[in-house]
């Protein structure tokens, strides 16, 4: 009627984009699932250290507020704004990561130095390093492609980065997080299109500092062999273990019911945080199990797969973006349920999304808001490139004669 048919009134707006709905859903049904674990596994653990029973809940709906508001933040932020301040969010990561050895300034809970003591509450510097890292090696990716590529010496600014981070986190100590730093950093630069005998060479002198680090301490060489043969220990270095498994075996199919857990009553250590996957596994069966499980694939699936299609149309550094938090998420939650199965060697990462814990929640947060954000500006350039090609009706010849003669006549 006007002139311009929808294909034309849509190129006048520009191309639109749009957020991943699969895994947008995923990460909102983890966690759903998180506030009704904590709730449950938590209120034994309030009532004994007499907080009140929903003390941990309360907290927890807290920071999931100021995570989601961390998440809204980050989808409405442009990737090219975080790009541009890549190095100087790294210099404030080794900032935040010295500052936990500063007295007064970092506290020592259970023997290690990994939080900052903020007077109202507590931060622990490693969550907010884990996304900064992945900005940080996504912008270098996209910065450095030739040299990543083909050159050898092109890996060294990368791995140097993260190795200070790892010696870092091995300080404090935190050595299941420095393992997650390590395998995420060649991960990405993997994917980023660096040869795998660069890898195998550049990882060569680190295979013995790593071996070095894990046994130069002996409760590390406890966590390392205890989990082979927990029964042999079951009221000592083995108890964690043992009552996760006893915790998960009790669920068999369909669990035990939600809130009937027995082993969250003061007998599983860290029910709330370290093992609520056993708590899960005990009260929901392996439904529950399969179920989280098929989540979190789900939510490492759309990342890579978005991220993928990102790299294929030039959007390299939101698509890296997509690779390196898909791969964060996906890598932790392998180690957190591996511990709780007795796969792992117990290393105290939490459970993303569901576990208990406001730096844990509040950083997640914000991480899968930055992965939402990635898919956005994918999506937008793929819509952007499909109108490109696409060819306005009024510039289609019309195959009828009989309308071309029509429009013939209402021209004279």
């Amino acid at each position: 009627m006007f002139g311009f048919d929808t294909t034309q009134a849509k190129r006048r707006q520009g191309p639109r984009g749009k957020f991943d709905l699969p895994l947008l859903l995923a990460l909102i049904g983890l966690a759903c699932v998180g506030v009704v674990m904590v709730t449950s596994s938590s209120i034994a653990v309030a009532d004994a250290q007499h907080f009140g029973e929903f003390y941990f809940l309360k907290h927890h709906l807290a920071y999931l507020a100021l995570g989601v508001v961390a998440a809204g933040v980050a989808m409405r932020t442009e990737l090219k704004v975080v790009e541009k301040h890549a190095f100087f969010l790294m210099l404030v990561a080794f900032i935040m990561l010295l500052a936990v050895f500063v007295p007064h300034l970092g506290m020592r809970l259970n023997g290690a130095r990994r939080w900052l003591n903020l007077v109202v509450t507590s931060f622990q510097p490693v969550e907010a390093v884990k996304l900064i890292l992945v900005v940080y090696i996504a912008s270098y990716l996209v910065r450095h492609r030739e040299s990543i590529e083909t050159r050898f010496l092109g890996l060294i600014k990368p791995i140097a980065v993260s190795g200070i981070i790892v010696l870092l986190l091995l300080a404090q100590p935190d050595f299941g997080s420095a393992t997650l730093v390590i395998a995420v950093t060649i991960a990405m630069v993997w994917l980023g299109g660096s040869r795998p005998i660069f890898l195998f060479l550049m990882g060569l002198p680190l295979m013995p500092l790593l071996a070095i680090a894990a046994t130069s301490e002996s409760y590390r060489m406890k966590r390392l062999t205890t989990f082979l043969h927990p029964w042999d220990h079951p009221f000592d270095d083995g108890f964690q273990l043992t009552q996760s498994l006893m915790a998960i075996g009790r669920g068999e199919w369909t669990g035990v019911g939600l809130g009937s857990s027995v082993l969250k009553l003061s007998y599983l250590p860290e029910a709330h945080t370290d093992f609520i996957f056993a708590v899960i596994g005990e009260e929901l069966g392996l439904a529950g199990i399969v179920t989280v499980m098929v989540l979190f694939a789900l939510v490492v699936w759309r990342g890579l797969h978005v991220g993928l299609k990102g790299v294929e149309i030039g959007q390299r550094f939101a698509g890296y973006i997509a690779f390196g938090i898909s791969l964060m998420i996906g890598l932790q939650t392998m180690v957190s349920i591996g511990v709780n199965l007795g796969a792992l060697p117990t290393k105290g990462l939490t459970l993303p999304l569901i576990s208990y814990g406001g730096s844990s929640i509040v950083l997640t947060c914000a991480m899968a808001g930055v992965l939402l954000r990635a898919t956005f500006e994918i999506y937008r350039a793929i819509d952007a490139r499909q109108m490109a090609t696409r060819v306005p009706a009024a510039a289609v010849p019309d195959a009828n004669p009989a309308n071309a003669r029509e429009r013939e006549a209402v021209a004279a």
